[in-house]
């Protein structure tokens, strides 16, 4: 199987200076309407072989500056049934395209929380991919109500991968890139093309999440397909600061293409699922998966724990015990 894929560089308008939901609801559906336009012009540009959208991570709302749990639950996330799924699933159906991306969402079974999820939309229009990110600074994440959500979702929930005609398609989660143990447990599962919704800096150096993107390429065999946004607009922090770079990397870690700043459909490129496979069936060096022995190393991932889990399990987060949390795992990992 060969196609095109597109990490779409857009600007991400925020809706943080909304007064109320339905003003934001206004602005986060003005977003997709925007998203709709350009992956339709950028398909007419690039052709019918295009087959897969990669968004950036906040595309729809930006993120919660400020914001507490209540106030960003009522404002930015999706219900399981929100109409705003319906639309965008419209547009991967009439663009006949698989559609990722990544918002904000709210659960049933964890009504005091919101989780910040990526998701992949097959061209019927259906969600078959729902990642929640794992590791995250300012927002809850499974990990913080561990136990009771492998008891509703099971173990491979967390780590979901879809077998698509495209290939076993992933999702990692922004700054998820820099930690491989994320991509590993999703290559376990089949990975073949990451998708990477990031909005993050954009610079001419070669920042670490850019170090990361070739890392995880080279050392899992898969593509890369990493979408950052074209500036984030109406918030106070400098709109260009998270500008730049989208791009795809392939299995081998070089780049195939990559946008510079501004809105773009720059990085688009053809994805070879075939090769990749012959890659990973063939003896040699260059086979890292096939080296791989998970055994080594299992122990002591099970002996030592940093940041413990359930820290949300029985308490409603504030906005201070994020901070508080990440204070206490410093500690714990100096002593």
């Amino acid at each position: 199987m060969r196609y095109k894929a597109l990490a779409l560089q857009t600007t991400c308008f925020a809706i943080n200076a909304a007064l109320t939901p339905e003003e934001a609801r206004k602005r986060m559906q003005h977003n997709v309407e925007r998203i709709e336009q350009q992956i339709q012009a950028s398909k007419r540009f690039i052709g019918p072989d295009l087959r897969l959208v990669v968004l950036p991570e906040y595309f729809l709302t930006g993120f919660p500056m400020g914001e507490d749990i209540d106030q960003w639950q009522r404002k930015a996330c999706l219900y399981p049934d929100d109409l705003l799924w319906t639309r965008l699933g419209a547009i991967a159906r009439q663009q006949q395209i698989y559609l990722s991306g990544n918002v904000y969402d709210l659960d049933e079974h964890f009504p005091d929380l919101y989780f910040q999820s990526s998701f992949v939309l097959s061209p019927t229009g259906e969600r078959i991919l729902h990642y929640r990110r794992l590791n995250s600074m300012f927002a809850p994440t499974p990990h913080d109500v561990w136990d009771k959500y492998l008891e509703v979702y099971g173990l491979e929930a967390v780590f979901p991968v879809a077998d698509t005609e495209l290939g076993r398609l992933a999702c990692i989660a922004s700054e998820e890139i820099l930690y491989p143990e994320i991509a590993r447990c999703l290559l376990m599962r089949g990975a073949e093309v990451f998708l990477h919704s990031t909005s993050e800096v954009g610079s001419p150096q070669l920042t670490p999440k850019n170090v990361a993107k070739l890392a995880r390429a080279i050392e899992n065999i898969a593509y890369v397909v990493s979408a950052n946004s074209a500036g984030i607009a109406d918030i106070a922090i400098p709109f260009a600061s998270a500008d730049g770079g989208s791009k795809i990397v392939h299995y081998e870690g070089h780049v195939l293409c990559e946008a510079g700043f501004g809105e773009s459909m720059v990085a688009h490129a053809t994805l070879d699922i075939g090769a990749l496979r012959a890659h990973r069936a063939r003896p040699g060096m260059a086979n890292y998966i096939a080296r791989q022995r998970f055994e080594l190393f299992s122990e002591s991932y099970a002996r030592y724990s940093f940041y413990p889990p359930n820290r949300f399990l029985n308490k409603k987060p504030e906005r201070s015990d994020f901070m508080e949390n990440i204070r206490q795992a410093a500690a714990r990992w100096s002593e």
